[in-house]
């Protein structure tokens, strides 16, 4: 549906043209629109914008503009606002831009474009905003002389070459970003000495042999409130004393992947900081006790380096915003630092992936009140799960340490729970069925502990994914099992209205685990909100499916296997139409497998050995993908979609291998053939010899008894 609305008025007044939520090709544009917006009320108009996107908004427009710059935009000499943002657009920018004498700003972000960005485009005198970022444009060739320019975006794209001097003429300039240029050598820092505006600049991942000096870099602008050096070798090291910092401006450093091996020390003079980001790097030791003392930082990220330990600070300079710590993937040893239950406005905690040890602080109930997200997931933590401690999260992630116990029912009361992980632990209790209560619970993993007993029935509203495999669970699941089970059911119309695509998107953190799917543990490092999965393997079940399996129709992934569920493969299994990955293998299931089943079209993976089934295998082509494997200890199956997935073996065994009796039968077939053969030539011989004296010597014992008996015969018939 094309959109447009168009406002000319009288002669000289203001007029707004825009286009969103368009499917078109820009050559419709240039035959048939252009015509209706340049007539003289239009062209004369003061203030004219154009839009073709919708770059409020942060996602990708709806629209798919595809083909070359619609050129005759080039006519719309008043326009001052161009966005192209967010289509489908290539080819190259118009080298006669600067027709568009009057423009003002000028966003052509998320295309692809190609070629050169044209120098003409910075020789519009209005001009105040650049946005061109992630296209695959390759060269710039110079900056010019806009006195007026205060916003270059250009990363994303394929740019290559030395970076021209002549941006150190954009003395305007409060936001810069050359992310991703390849500059095929070294470059002047000193290029940037004259932009004292400078307010925002990222410089990550440039390919250049410099090392960026934090210090000199620093030194720019006095203005200077974020910089991002992510993915780019950066040299940390105090040269000299930090006691006049160059810049108390600064208040979001991101250093992320820059190869930087000791803690930055400048950063203890930077007041103002609010946002620091030294992930990914091989800084070592200690993380000192004053970063905590910096009053206005709430967003720290020390992942991925191989500190070792916390320096405690003193408590009565602990900074009151702090609210976000992630400290994974580090060589953290010993207790979690009781200092952290002091950070009381944190909202996320991280320490994944360490090697704390002992029991989780009591004292972090002083963080109850905010906390949001804990992870404390690949620890050696010990103990029980204390009580009344989290009552606000929206995510608890213990999985993979030592905890032992019964989990605390004042879990009853964390009406926030979206996630709980309690994976590889050694939890021993009944099913927590009371957790059916919790109004967001919508990932549940039990995965690898000690649980047992029956599976209560409970009506899990909002649970999508649940992970109850390799524990003691026994008994036989009643055949309305999953009956309200809604969310797996039907997720109703939020793939169409969210905007938020993983769970925790948005907030800093993304949830994340580890299950089993298509036959392989896979790391899911982001959770889609739609992905659904069952997995009940590794336990005691008994009796039959339940037939209310079918009604899960948003199912993605479901695991049965190595159980003891007994009867047919429910049928109801072939409403399950978004079923990408089914096991239902070391059970006892007889019967055969369900025809319907040939019909999911996204079942990707499927296993059903080791079971006592017997009939056609469903002819479906997802069926002829499957390994042999998938069908193998069902002596009963047979049809041509088994015979296509295990031809392989068949012929193998038609050709190469042979049973037991087949071998003694044939053996003995040869032995005969061979005693026959050697009792074939003497006989021949001793026969011949025999008849030879018969014939020509007759011997009186022939003769006499032969002889007699044939005289006999003949006078009895002469009588």
């Amino acid at each position: 549906m094309l959109y447009a609305a168009a406002t000319p008025g009288t002669h000289g007044a203001k007029g707004t043209v825009t286009m969103q939520e368009n499917l078109f090709d820009s050559t419709i544009f240039d035959k048939f629109l252009a015509p209706t917006f340049l007539n003289d009320g239009m062209r004369e108009s003061a203030a004219l914008v154009w839009s073709l996107g919708r770059p409020s908004e942060k996602k990708a427009s709806s629209n798919k503009l595809s083909g070359n710059f619609p050129i005759s935009l080039l006519n719309l000499t008043e326009l001052s606002y161009l966005s192209l943002t967010s289509n489908q657009l290539t080819g190259t920018l118009p080298s006669n831009i600067s027709s568009l004498s009057n423009l003002r700003d000028f966003w052509a972000y998320d295309n692809d474009f190609v070629g050169t960005i044209p120098s003409s485009l910075f020789t519009i005198p209005s001009l105040k905003d650049i946005s061109l970022s992630n296209n695959q444009l390759d060269s710039l060739l110079e900056f010019g002389n806009i006195s007026k320019l205060e916003w270059l975006y250009v990363d994303g794209n394929n740019l290559r070459g030395p970076i021209p001097r002549s941006v150190s003429k954009l003395v305007n300039l409060r936001g810069l970003d050359l992310s991703n240029w390849n500059t095929q050598g070294p470059f002047d820092l000193s290029i940037f000495s004259h932009l004292k505006s400078l307010r925002d600049l990222t410089l990550s991942h440039l390919n250049t042999t410099t090392t960026i000096d934090l210090n000199s870099i620093l030194s720019c602008s006095q203005r200077l409130e974020t910089l991002d050096l992510s993915g780019s070798h950066v040299s940390a090291k105090t040269k000299s004393s930090v006691s006049d910092p160059p810049s108390q401006m600064i208040s979001k450093l991101t250093l992320s992947g820059c190869g930087v091996t000791e803690f930055p020390k400048i950063i203890r003079t930077l007041h103002s900081m609010i946002y620091l980001d030294i992930s990914n790097n091989n800084i070592k030791g200690q993380v000192p006790g004053w970063l905590w003392t910096l009053p206005n930082l709430t967003y720290v990220n020390l992942s991925n380096n191989t500190f070792i330990s916390f320096e405690i600070p003193t408590k009565q300079g602990l900074s009151s915003a702090m609210r976000f710590l992630f400290g994974s993937k580090n060589n953290f040893t010993g207790k979690i630092p009781s200092f952290i239950c002091a950070l009381g406005s944190l909202i996320i905690l991280d320490l994944s992936e360490n090697n704390f040890n002992g029991s989780i602080p009591l004292c972090m109930e002083n963080l109850k009140s905010n906390l949001w997200v804990l992870n404390l997931r690949h620890n050696r933590l010990s103990g029980g799960l204390p009580e009344n401690v989290f009552e606000r999260l929206r995510s608890l992630d213990v999985g993979y340490n030592q905890l032992v116990g019964k989990l605390p029912r004042s879990l009853i009361h964390f009406s926030a729970l979206e996630v709980l992980n309690l994976e590889s632990n050694r939890f021993n209790d009944t099913f927590p069925f009371w957790l059916s209560s919790l109004p967001k619970l919508q990932v549940l993993v039990l995965r690898s502990n000690a649980f047992h007993g029956s599976i209560h029935r409970a009506s899990f509203l909002q649970l999508k994914i649940m992970d109850i495999s390799h524990n003691h669970f026994n008994g036989v699941l009643p055949s309305d099992y999953f009956v309200n089970w809604s969310k797996m059911s039907s997720l109703g119309t939020e793939k169409d209205r969210s905007d938020v695509n993983y769970m925790g998107e948005g907030t800093y953190y993304e949830d994340s685990m580890v299950l089993m799917n298509k036959g392989v543990a896979l790391e899911l490092v982001r959770i889609l909100k739609i992905f659904t999965a069952l997995d009940f393997s590794g336990n005691r079940f008994e009796g039959e499916i339940p037939r209310s399996i079918g009604l899960l129709r948003e199912l993605h992934v479901l695991n049965l296997s190595n159980n003891a569920f007994t009867g047919h493969i429910p049928s109801s299994m072939g409403n399950l139409t978004a079923l990408e990955s089914l096991d239902v293998s070391q059970n006892k299931l007889s019967g055969v497998i369900p025809q319907e089943l040939g019909n999911l079209s996204y079942l990707a993976y499927m296993n059903f050995s080791h079971n006592q089934l017997v009939g056609l295998v469903p002819g479906g082509t997802q069926f002829r993908t499957q390994s042999c494997s998938s069908f193998e200890d069902n002596s009963g199956l047979f049809g041509p979609s088994l015979d296509e997935v295990c031809k392989d073996i068949h012929k193998t065994s038609s050709q190469e291998y042979e049973t037991p009796e087949e071998a003694e039968d044939e053996d003995e077939e040869v032995f005969s053939w061979i005693a026959a053969a050697i009792g074939f030539g003497p006989g021949i011989v001793l026969g011949l010899t025999i008849g030879y004296i018969l014939a020509f010597y007759k011997p009186r014992w022939f003769t006499s008894s032969f002889g007699r008996n044939k005289r006999r015969s003949r006078s009895t018939t002469t009588h």
